[in-house]
């Protein structure tokens, strides 16, 4: 198979987990480039990781043929702009959480891609980590019966305190739903199906936030967004599950996720991640730590985009695509809308699990 080339835009944060991956994991995928608004954070990742191009800004990289698919790992209220560009370039996109800041970025993205014939889809891809993919494997086996239900707590007291630039957090795009909410819907979805309603209240407990981390420290943040959701969900298959997010709230370490069934509750890793624990709990048989039966238990970031290289080679569908991606915005905005609406939301979107990942393959490399 041929070697499936990335160009990146964006170097902050989130890009290391994706550099170190790429250039020491996945063996189908390689760095052709980088670009980023400051240009001493692309160069510190040429240098590190021996990256052959370093792009001027991102209107360079996409007129490269040399890259195949764009990496866009921007903040989210940038994504839809990047993202757009690209596809207009003629390139195929995978974009960090979320597809868009609003559910009228990520329709246009899709139908533009559509348009192109272009692939477009995104983060998170923990999902197709060892833990929820077991997860998955034991409810389709039926190891709890029918899905009667779910729940997803995510909760913490914000990034002010920690991050080196936390103000994107309580800005458009930003909020615990829109920043974690990702990984729970995408985990949930996954094991349970597609979701048809939602409902939610939502609040602002801090209307401004002071940052005490560095190098913002002593600056005040007004929150513009939602910081807690307290969120409802009806699937497709008849089941009703909740979710709450919230940076508002102090807690001792991270909440939890369960799927309930009329056999037994599974109590699944926390979504953020890619490993366990996964515990299961039947009656008569007590709570057991059950065995991972997939690999990529650590952090290993850039999966999903591994997995879309495969994807666009072989032609076979790629497992964080657009429907995954989109469907998740809209039942992120659903909140959003219910909780200032105070109103259930329908969702028109539909979602259809695509297939677990496979076993006994050389690490590093993903199935046809």
């Amino acid at each position: 198979m041929k070697t499936v080339k990335i160009g990146f835009v964006g170097c902050g944060a989130i890009s290391g987990i994706y550099l170190e991956n790429i250039t020491k994991r996945y063996k189908e995928i390689e760095i052709a480039g980088v670009c980023e608004l400051i240009p001493e954070r692309a160069q510190r990742a040429v240098q590190k990781y021996n990256i052959p191009k370093l792009y001027d800004d991102m209107h360079e990289l996409f007129a490269d043929p040399d890259v195949d698919i764009v990496l866009n790992i921007t903040r989210p209220y940038e994504h839809y702009e990047v993202s757009k560009a690209a596809l207009n370039a003629g390139k195929h996109v995978y974009c960090e959480k979320p597809l868009g800041a609003s559910l009228q970025e990520g329709r246009e993205l899709v139908a533009l891609a559509q348009e192109k014939g272009l692939m477009l889809g995104g983060a998170p891809d923990t999902f197709l980590g060892a833990g929820i993919q077991t997860c998955r494997k034991l409810i389709d086996e039926g190891a709890i019966g029918d899905v009667i239900g779910c729940a997803g707590f995510m909760i913490c007291h914000g990034h002010e305190t920690w991050h080196p630039d936390p103000e994107f957090y309580y800005k458009y795009g930003g909020g615990p739903m829109f920043d974690m909410g990702p990984y729970y819907l995408t985990g949930l979805i996954n094991m349970c199906g597609g979701i048809t309603d939602v409902s939610a209240m939502t609040k602002i407990s801090f209307p401004q936030r002071l940052i005490t981390s560095q190098p913002h420290n002593g600056e005040i943040i007004d929150v513009d967004v939602p910081t807690l959701y307290a969120g409802n969900m009806r699937f497709e298959s008849g089941a009703v599950g909740t979710l709450y997010t919230t940076f508002d709230v102090h807690y001792p370490g991270q909440a939890r996720l369960e799927v309930y069934g009329s056999k037994g509750t599974l109590f699944c890793p926390d979504p953020n991640g890619f490993g366990g624990p996964v515990r299961l709990f039947k009656p008569g048989e007590g709570t057991q730590d059950m065995p991972l039966r997939f690999p990529y238990e650590d952090n290993s970031r850039a999966l999903g985009l591994a997995d879309m290289a495969k994807a666009m080679v072989t032609g076979r569908e790629f497992r964080c695509d657009y429907t995954q991606t989109f469907h998740v915005l809209e039942l992120m905005e659903g909140f959003a809308r219910s909780g200032r609406e105070r109103r259930e939301v329908h969702i028109e979107s539909k979602y259809e699990r695509r297939a677990p990942m496979a076993t006994g393959l050389e690490f590093g490399v993903l199935d046809y």
